[in-house]
């Protein structure tokens, strides 16, 4: 094996250009020595998770003392809002995400979320974010995408891109559409294993390809490759490492059929097992540059100086050995570099990024969650007016998501009505202990307080399907919040769909569960 090259003195040039290509994170709520003598040695760019945050001030200081060593620094974050936050990881995100704004589908309500979200990135530093999702959901039983799209019809997700990524984009942090050309269609998760999309060309046309035009046309400073195989373009390599899906499609011009995209084209985390599993990390990146990838995402899982180092040895090696050209590393390098020097006011913070335009909407999460609630009941429903009994139906937590952020409507519904519990179920128990079982502990529990049921997906889930109907049997006074897709029909004495999981989505249902709507002044 060749011995890891250890920088003693400055970089060569070969060396800074594999360095620039790299976006990795990092462990802890301060910056580690190694990253910081690598920003010195050529690394431009920087990826955050829920790991590293800690609080505004916190991340602010971070971002900070990263500029101090580089200026012109991309920083960036997986902060979609809804589901997947890492702004807000231990509380729930003050935003509701894409399935609830495509549910409200006011694109002038998505551009104005989308800019407060990103003030508040801004002012911590961050001016790259990793969203939005511009996925069609065309597949209901999607395990990663989901709540993650504005839904499944092409032109209705293409609009609220476009408006997400100019809200963004206003507040001086720049867009990185994803999942490109487009993880909707699959039943695998690529955090896991390699889906393949069986969809031919002209249906990518119709369906897939429509809100990545959007937001090119928008004017989106980057797009993120899917890990997804669609023989349509390339019966070999998934999208992240071919030609034909990255430099023949996404950045070919219109006239040959392309999309002509001129901007960042950033993988997904290549330490994915759709990727990592098949090719090895190392060979991954070589691959994913040579197609026509500029910047390489890793860090979610491998977060330490020992996958930068590999990753910039592998590519020098690539490059060296005639595997990689050197003007297809250096063009790549050049345009992390100018999205870096790009975007340098916005990640300054709150001295000198802030963005022109309408005040701080500090509410305009709560606002949007409110509008996306969808409430159904087949005679009159009699609210809430004391302690309650929560049953949460849990799924298992996709990667994206996590399972460090809470989700659920008890802890809102008890600030309403104190007293108010909650139990939670999983398929690993209702297997164990068999649904009967599930429901009568559940009853039991209850003593004849009114219930709330909380699912997720229930559509996707027999277990969950099963004990819900099970449980309405016994009680058909119970509530249903559905915070997943509402593929399934609506049930319950009370059938809320919230369209998505966050917590201002929380607080909205329990409004409604109590008859407690916004006060005048909200």
């Amino acid at each position: 094996m060749t011995p890891l090259v250890r920088s003693a003195g400055p970089a060569d040039t070969l060396t800074r250009d594999a360095l620039a290509v790299l976006q990795p994170g990092f462990t802890g709520t301060t910056a580690p020595d190694w990253l910081l003598r690598r920003l010195g040695e050529g690394l431009v760019s920087v990826g955050l998770f829920g790991r590293n945050v800690d609080g505004p001030e916190q991340l602010a200081a971070l971002t900070g003392r990263l500029r101090a060593e580089r200026g012109e620094l991309i920083v960036a974050i997986d902060e979609e809002g809804g589901d997947v936050t890492r702004l807000e990881v231990r509380g729930g995100s003050s935003f509701p995400g894409n399935h609830a704004l495509g549910a409200v589908d006011d694109t002038a309500l998505t551009r104005a979320v989308a800019r407060e979200l990103g003030r508040r990135l801004a002012d911590c530093g961050i001016n790259l974010n990793w969203a939005p999702s511009a996925d069609v959901n065309s597949n209901p039983g999607n395990p990663v995408i989901g709540v993650r799209s504005f839904g499944a019809d092409p032109r209705l997700v293409a609009r609220h891109t476009a408006a997400y990524v100019e809200g963004l984009q206003s507040a001086g942090v720049a867009a990185c559409t994803k999942h490109f050309p487009g993880h909707g269609d699959t039943a695998v998760d690529s955090h896991h294993d390699l889906p393949r999309i069986a969809a031919d060309l002209p249906t990518l046309q119709a369906r897939e390809l429509v809100p990545f035009r959007a937001a090119i046309a928008a004017g989106t400073r980057a797009v993120m490759s899917a890990h997804i195989l669609l023989p349509a373009l390339d019966g070999e390599h998934p999208a992240t490492l071919s030609p034909a899906a990255l430099h023949g499609l996404l950045r070919a011009p219109e006239a040959e059929g392309g999309l002509g995209f001129d901007g960042l084209i950033i993988t997904d985390g290549m330490e994915m097992q759709a990727i990592s599993a098949t090719y090895g990390i190392e060979r991954g990146s070589v691959l994913a540059l040579a197609a026509g990838a500029d910047a390489l995402c890793v860090g979610g899982g491998l977060a330490d100086e020992d996958i930068v180092l590999r990753l910039r040895d592998a590519l020098v090696r690539a490059v060296r050995n005639g595997e990689l050209p050197e003007h297809r590393l250096a063009d790549a390098a050049a345009r992390v570099r100018a999205v870096a020097a790009g975007n340098r006011s916005a990640g300054e913070g709150t001295s000198q990024g802030k963005a022109e335009g309408p005040a701080p909407a500090p509410g305009i999460g709560l606002t949007a969650a409110r509008r996306a609630l969808r409430l159904t009941a087949a005679e009159p429903y009699r609210p809430l007016t004391e302690p309650a009994y929560v049953a949460a139906f849990t799924p298992l937590a996709n990667i994206a998501v996590g399972d460090a952020t809470p989700w659920g409507v008890a802890a809102e519904l008890a600030r309403l009505l104190p007293g108010t519990e909650t139990a939670t179920c999983t398929g690993e128990a209702a297997a164990a202990a068999g649904t009967a079982a599930l429901v009568d502990g559940l009853l039991a529990a209850a003593a004849g307080r009114r219930l709330v049921a909380v699912v997720r997906d229930v559509h996707r889930h027999p277990w969950m399907a099963g004990a819900l109907q099970s449980l309405l049997a016994a009680r058909p006074d119970t509530a249903v919040v559905e915070m997943g897709v509402p593929q399934a029909p609506p049930q319950g004495a009370l059938h809320i769909a919230t369209h998505g999981a966050a917590r201002v989505c929380a607080q909205a249902a329990a409004e409604a569960l109590t008859g407690r709507g916004p006060s005048p002044d909200e």
